[in-house]
């Protein structure tokens, strides 16, 4: 597998539209509308977060942004946040995960009259309807974060309204090679595929108080094993639990999520005492819970994971990482005995190995997070994003029609 590069004829292109990025601020902002099915305040998640991220990397870089969405809740309709307005419709139903809106349309279209580029964050089904029925003709990008793994009868009565909407794209960004190189669905796109990672700026996390940080210490000790994340069925944390169990090696599990009654069930019955359920987090609390951890563990078992910015949030705080083979983009992130170890999934004897390697090796553990910390700084750096994203909107801007 190669390093991170363009995967089509056009990245010259991109690498010029990249190298003006500067003068063209000057210009008007370049307005880029992102849509996926939820989106902060609401439950926390890595897709929500990586778009957060990717507009406050591309911000100063002339892009403005505003984020289409869907709640449950979505009083008041506009919420104004750091990265921009956040643009919410009711969601009035939900199936599989997925989000629908009856009063979605109108919004939407207003939306996209006002972009220049449309960012779209699949998987979403409701949002390839809804660039159906708003009959969008703005440049349009669409993130394939993953597969859809799971409701395979439904995709077969969606595919045809998905091979529409992707075909539609004017270009399809994979965030790693490993899932390009993987997905039966990314083939048919070769022509129009681009690979750019998911990035963090370490500048956004805010720094632990020192009585916050000692209280993390108090709760938690030190040297746990570390998973952070919404508690979902591709998580892998059955195999977590029972890798520690009977076992010297304390894990504290921070998040919630539609696993996290029947996980600490599990957990109880079993007697498990050196398993903590830390709940959700704030940001800051996260930063000192990783940095008293020995390593992040991520042990996934599904297609569904295609990235994991819990990996990268370890790596770019310089901690080891553990985290399973799935063809994804985990393991673009974690490099086997170079920044931490891989495993097979659904492997508790597996896992449980190389959280004892890692127990028991301090240093070796240390030099592995040295190294994830300097593959961090290389590739997934918001710098990184920041550039490659602006190219990529301004180039496309570029070659739309003028209205």
């Amino acid at each position: 597998m190669t390093e991170l590069t363009s995967r089509t004829p056009l990245a010259p292109e991109i690498k010029s539209a990249a190298a003006d990025v500067g003068r063209q601020t000057e210009e008007r902002p370049l307005r880029v509308l992102q849509v996926y099915r939820t989106y902060f305040p609401d439950p926390q998640g890595g897709l929500q977060e990586a778009i957060r991220q990717g507009c406050l990397a591309t911000r100063p870089l002339g892009i403005q942004h505003r984020i289409f969405t869907l709640s449950p809740t979505a009083t008041p309709q506009i919420i104004r946040r750091p990265e921009r307005s956040v643009d919410r419709a009711h969601q009035h139903l939900e199936i599989n995960s997925s989000g629908f809106s009856l009063s979605a349309v109108a919004p939407f279209r207003a939306l996209v009259a006002w972009a220049d580029v449309v960012h779209y964050h699949f998987p979403w089904p409701f949002a390839d309807l809804l660039d159906l029925l708003a009959q969008v003709r703005k440049p349009k990008v669409v993130t394939y974060h993953s597969d859809i793994v799971r409701q395979r009868g439904l995709l077969q009565l969606y595919r045809p309204l998905m091979q529409r909407f992707l075909g539609s794209a004017d270009r399809i960004i994979a965030t790693s090679p490993a899932y390009a190189d993987s997905s039966k669905i990314l083939e048919g796109y070769r022509g129009k595929l681009e690979i750019i990672p998911l990035a963090l700026d370490e500048r956004a996390d805010p720094e632990p108080t020192a009585a916050l940080t000692e209280s993390i210490s108090t709760r938690f000790g030190q040297d746990y094993f570390l998973f952070i994340g919404v508690l979902r069925y591709y998580k892998g944390l059955d195999t977590l639990l029972q890798a520690v169990k009977g076992a010297a090696l304390k894990v504290v599990i921070a998040g919630d999520g539609p696993e996290g009654s029947r996980l600490q069930q599990w957990a109880r019955q079993r007697s498990l005492s050196n398993v903590h359920f830390a709940g959700i987090v704030s940001d800051a609390e996260k930063v000192a819970l990783i940095r008293n951890c020995r390593a992040i563990v991520f042990p996934s078992n599904a297609r569904s994971e295609a990235f994991g910015i819990t990996l990268l949030e370890g790596a770019m705080l310089g901690r080891p990482l553990i985290c399973t083979e799935l063809g994804t983009g985990t393991t673009y992130i974690n490099q086997h005995d170079q920044t931490g170890l891989v495993i097979r999934p659904n492997e508790p004897s597996a896992l449980r190995d190389a959280m004892l390697q890692l127990s028991a090796d301090p240093e070796y553990a240390n030099h592995l997070g040295q190294a994830g910390r300097q593959r961090f700084q290389r590739l997934f750096s918001s710098q990184v994003l920041g550039t490659r994203l602006a190219g990529l909107y301004r180039q496309l801007a570029r070659k739309a029609p003028q209205a």
